[in-house]
């Protein structure tokens, strides 16, 4: 797999209560805050988008696709002055298919949702994105609109198969949002999600993924790259905030991570598959970058799922 879906793999994005809307007239809707990603797109007509204590307000247009992953409540109107109603008393007595309609609707249509996040560490993906991610509606986003497009269908005219249908719309997306914002960032965004759009860090970040256990260095990171060693390690901070084997370390871990939660498997063998010579050091490089021992870490997780830490 390729990096971006490396890391969404790994914090597992499961798609909620997606719904449709047709709205009319003069209206307001109040989203409170929320956990993961809200996800929004505009299939017909216009409206506008504020967040809590915001002042600028961002105007969408039929094929807009927002994505908030900061968890900020927010309203979405015809009109921000209308006294708003609060998304819940619209959304939630609806059976899962049904579209919500206000004033008979007709003005303006679209689908929300939102993307909670199964595994660890989400913020890896969420902090380094801005609090809106707006992808605006033209012609070049024709996989984006398609998808929009199935959804609402989906949505509207519920068929058998429909549920598994629409998740896996909801997932192309995500994907297809982050893409899009990905591929229109400055080129000064820092982190690795941006650094993806450098063809030679993102062949060293590939080379790390597909590979974490090699006993990899700067000089060969940076022949993955097919730069000079000093050049890389330059660009690689530049663009990640990170050195290379910082990054290296901290994918480690995530990988360790997971396996101590999901598969329960045992730290000496962890340690082993990431490239550690030894148990104790795999544990020590845990503890500098999760902050707990392995042990601890997976006891304490393993609470909450129900899978019990092995020795």
């Amino acid at each position: 797999m390729d990096p971006l879906s490396d890391v969404l793999s790994l914090l597992r994005p499961r798609s909620f209560m997606f719904r449709a809307f047709d709205l009319a007239g003069e209206w307001a809707i109040d989203f409170d805050r929320h956990d993961g990603v809200k996800c929004f797109a505009v299939a017909t007509g216009e409206c506008w988008l504020r967040l809590e204590g915001d002042l600028e307000a961002v105007r969408l247009r039929s094929g807009d696709c927002f994505l908030l992953p900061r968890g900020h409540a927010f309203r979405i109107a015809s009109d921000l002055t209308v006294a708003p109603s609060n998304a819940a008393s619209l959304f939630q007595r609806l059976p899962d298919a049904e579209v919500a309609v206000l004033n008979g609707g007709g003005s303006c249509s679209g689908m929300g949702g939102h993307f909670a996040f199964a595994g660890e560490h989400a913020d890896i993906l969420l902090g380094l994105l801005p609090s809106i991610v707006h992808i605006g509606g033209e012609p070049d986003r024709a996989m984006l609109r398609w998808s929009v497009e199935r959804m609402m269908q989906e949505l509207s005219e519920p068929k058998p198969g429909g549920s598994m249908i629409a998740h896996q719309l909801a997932s192309m997306i995500l994907v297809q949002a982050l893409r899009l914002h990905l591929a229109e960032s400055p080129d000064g965004s820092t982190g690795w999600l941006f650094a993806l759009s450098d063809k030679r860090m993102n062949a060293a970040i590939s080379a790390m993924h597909r590979d974490p256990a090699r006993r990899w260095t700067l000089d060969s990171l940076a022949k993955a790259a097919a730069m000079s060693r000093s050049t890389f390690a330059a660009r690689f901070k530049q663009k990640t905030a990170v050195s290379p084997m910082d990054y290296l370390a901290r994918w480690r871990m995530l990988l360790a991570c997971d396996r101590l939660v999901n598969l329960s498997e045992p730290v000496s063998a962890i340690a082993l598959s990431l490239g550690y010579q030894s148990e104790s050091a795999f544990s020590t490089a845990f503890k500098r970058t999760i902050g707990i021992s392995p042990r601890s870490y997976a006891e304490t997780r393993g609470l909450r799922t129900g899978i019990p830490a092995r020795k």
